[in-house]
């Protein structure tokens, strides 16, 4: 039995790459039942001040597809415990850059009060889809 049994965890997965595949892989080892939060193109927009560059009909496809995946839904706040209250975790699984901030202090003490927890989980150092989107801007202006 794993240690948790509903988990979730949430990002635009643009450009999917190894690093999105750590993630999912390293939170399924550690739940029963993964739940992945894929944010929509106007929430990116909203947040990051850019549109991902694969629409979030296709990116909510891959992440479908991925077999460490239980289900896919839509993104469409960054509240965390909106979040919470429409797919009922125990756990969240984060990137480990926020552990420590004010905001997520905030929702592990807002989750503690439902039941649910936070795990920070590291991240793959070397690629990230803003790296890849530097790296497609370089060939295109050399």
């Amino acid at each position: 039995m794993k240690k948790y049994k509903i988990g979730y965890t949430s990002g635009v997965f643009d450009m999917f790459h190894i690093g999105h595949l750590n993630i999912l892989k390293r939170a399924k080892e550690q739940c029963d039942f993964l739940i992945v939060g894929v944010s929509t193109d106007e929430l990116v927009q909203e947040y990051k001040n850019k549109i991902p560059v694969v629409p979030f009909e296709q990116r909510i496809e891959i992440v479908k597809a991925i077999r460490y995946v239980d289900k896919a839904v839509a993104q469409t706040s960054m509240n965390k415990m909106e979040a919470w209250k429409e797919n009922r975790f125990n756990v969240m699984f984060h990137g480990d850059e926020w552990k420590g901030s004010e905001l997520y202090k905030k929702y592990e003490e807002e989750f503690r009060q439902v039941g649910a927890e936070i795990v920070y989980l590291p991240h793959t150092e070397g690629i990230s889809s803003t790296i890849l989107r530097q790296k497609l801007e370089e060939k295109e202006n050399h």
